[in-house]
């Protein structure tokens, strides 16, 4: 019997009793420990739940009613060197970071030493002035009619992220200051917060508002599922890595890569020219890159989202 069967780690010690899954293991097991991450994507302007890299159901609403588990602490960076191939095999990013500062540690061969370093970084390094490099932000939510079902991961672009917004339409950094400026503050697992698509973009873009505080037994609930591993998971592997896709597009002798297929979440919409900044503004959109959508993996149920959400619990 080898030692891995002997291992009991109901016999953990005690400094292991809150323990949460760590960068490093994540890194050193391939971006992936343990199950796959199931998660919401919002291609094509829908609501999609994907598990495994395969989307299960869509959601005809244009709104989706949910509870803000657990967040990455800064907005991350992805960055894809191939262009989009519909035939082509997922692949993992070329190059990421969590942070938004340093490539991941698990990056073979980095773009650069630090994000503010890399040439795909400039305006001009993606499409028309766009970077090459895009900016993401991760969280780990739960159905608001559900906050004991699955933790689910949701990457956010740029167009979602930063911005003004006016009202009930705000994107998320501007939603999350208009909650923590509360008296008393209102932390985003004390209500459901309801996700809308912005009607008015050409690409596929979130707005945020609150709809209800949650009951003691809800709070209690979303408090237990911040610290489980999957809610860790969901803010620290990318996408790819939630759907367990491990593999790099090939590189071919004359050092180029050919077309790969990228995870994209949104098309890039046209907008006028800006200068490059040397770091995020609040309130202005960081540019981005055009990705195509992923080609469909499996024929999608659609419906509303009451009948759905039975559906995904079943998977």
């Amino acid at each position: 019997m080898s030692n891995i069967t002997l291992f009991n780690s109901a016999k953990a010690p005690a400094f292991v009793a809150n323990a949460e899954l760590s960068e490093t293991t994540l890194a050193l097991a391939g971006g992936v420990a343990g199950p796959g991450v199931k998660r919401v994507s919002i291609k094509g302007g829908v609501f999609r739940l994907v598990s495994g890299g395969k989307e299960i159901a869509n959601i005809e609403d244009r709104h989706l009613d949910v509870i803000v588990v657990k967040a990455a602490p800064k907005v991350s960076r992805i960055f894809y060197a191939g262009k989009y191939d519909k035939d082509a095999a997922a692949v993992a990013p070329d190059c990421w970071s969590n942070d938004g500062d340093n490539p991941d540690k698990s990056i073979k061969t980095p773009q650069a030493s630090t994000c503010a370093k890399c040439p795909q970084n400039i305006a001009g390094s993606g499409n028309g002035n766009s970077r090459a490099c895009r900016y993401q932000q991760r969280l780990a939510l739960v159905l608001a009619n559900n906050p004991s079902g699955d933790v689910l991961q949701l990457t956010l672009p740029a167009t979602s992220i930063f911005g003004k917004g006016e009202g009930d339409k705000l994107p998320l950094q501007a939603y999350a200051r208009w909650a923590g400026s509360q008296t008393p503050p209102v932390n985003l697992d004390m209500v459901v917060t309801r996700m809308k698509f912005d009607t008015t973009a050409e690409s596929p873009k979130l707005t945020f508002a609150p709809q209800r505080w949650l009951t003691e037994d809800e709070y209690e609930t979303v408090q237990d599922k911040a610290q489980s591993v999957e809610a860790q998971r969901a803010v620290l592997m990318t996408p790819a890595a939630a759907d367990g896709v491990t593999k790099t597009a090939p590189m071919l002798l004359e050092g180029k890569r050919p077309d790969a297929k990228a995870e994209a979440e949104e098309e890039e919409a046209p907008k006028p020219k800006k200068k490059a900044a040397p770091a995020v503004s609040e309130d202005e959109e960081p540019e981005v890159r055009k990705a195509a959508p992923k080609a469909e993996a499996v024929p999608a149920k659609k419906g509303k989202l009451a009948d759905i959400v039975a559906d995904w619990d079943d998977e």
